[in-house]
């Protein structure tokens, strides 16, 4: 299945999931693992790797270097076997893929024609171990397919959290940075997903229907607005119109959006507009959903440069899994 601009929407091709022994690398995994569960998706384990000190003396023949193979295949299948080991997936449709390249490289490649492509991110932009730079953040940029980046909150984080809290806050008491928001008793997190009417936002929409249906999620669309989104309010051609007539004009615009969209009847819907700058308004969203979900649109130019992209801000600091759709 494609969209009119002709990228590929619907579940036939296989999920490509980045793999280096890491803990957010298995929180990644599990994901996708626990994912293909649910669509039936044949998944690739991808290890890139390139030749370290841990490995022993560089190989200087084809034999060598089959051998370095063949470690680094029993290596991945290992840590598949540890991350996956409580998880009801059928081993038929795992691949493992284990590659002399760097992460990126690798996961760019054997990803181009995946239906998402998978990695781990730990909070507090902590550098993963085969990462160089940000490897979420640039793939994220890079890919042209849909790129899932899961959070893995550490014990460690949240101790420097309390502890940044505790320092801050007079008196002796003991106080936590954040407690988990309170979810209803048989109710899901939402997925949301933020639009702004453009085609890659969209795509990020019919993506983030397709989640909230498999996962019997309910699907929350925003749209986070500044007036330079909202072109001319019909009316106040030659004046400024007040800021209710504007949230007006944003529902209009985002409703308008959401009754053109394939949705199925089965998806609980909210569809919501907010005066808020994009990043902050779905940075706190992500703190009470499941997965958020955006498209690869964001700054250019100099506030690229400064500010970085949308997209980038969310992968680095949402609270939950984040998906940018291309």
């Amino acid at each position: 299945m494609t969209d009119n601009l002709g990228q590929v929407t619907g579940r036939e091709a296989d999920i490509v999931v980045g793999v280096d022994g890491s803990d957010e690398s298995f929180a990644a995994l599990r994901w996708a693992l626990g994912e293909a569960s649910l669509t039936g998706q044949h998944v690739n384990a991808v290890f890139g790797w390139t030749h370290s000190w841990d490995m022993g003396a560089k190989p200087e023949t084809d034999d060598a270097w089959k051998d370095v193979r063949e470690q680094m295949t029993a290596r991945l299948r290992d840590w598949v076997d540890r991350a996956g080991a409580d998880m009801d997936f059928d081993p038929e449709k795992l691949k493992l893929t284990s590659v002399r390249a760097t992460g990126t490289h690798a996961l760019l490649e054997l990803g181009s024609n995946a239906q998402q492509i998978v990695v781990g991110r730990r909070s507090l932009n902590r550098v993963a171990r085969w990462f160089l730079g940000s490897l979420s953040a640039s793939l994220a940029e890079e890919a042209k397919v849909p790129v899932t980046v899961v959070r893995f909150a550490s014990d460690e984080e949240a101790d420097v959290q309390d502890a940044i809290a505790n320092s801050l806050t007079p008196g002796d008491s003991t106080v936590h940075y954040a407690q988990p928001p309170v979810v209803g008793e048989n109710r899901s997190k939402a997925v949301v997903v933020g639009i702004d009417g453009s085609a890659i936002s969209k795509r990020a929409l019919a993506f983030a229907v397709d989640e909230a249906r498999i996962h019997g999620a309910p699907l929350h669309i925003l749209f986070c607005w500044q007036l330079k989104d909202l072109d001319t309010v019909p009316g106040y051609e030659n004046a400024v119109a007040p800021m209710s007539v504007d949230q007006q004009r944003a529902q209009q615009l985002l409703d308008d959006v959401v009754a053109q969209a394939h949705i199925p009847d089965t998806v609980d819907v909210h569809a919501n507009a907010f005066h808020i700058p994009a990043a902050k308004g779905l940075i706190s969203a992500s703190r009470y959903a499941s997965h958020l979900v955006v498209g690869s649109r964001g700054l250019s130019g100099l506030d690229a440069h400064f500010l970085g992209s949308v997209s980038r801000q969310l992968v680095n600091f949402a609270e939950c899994t984040v998906t940018v759709v291309h």
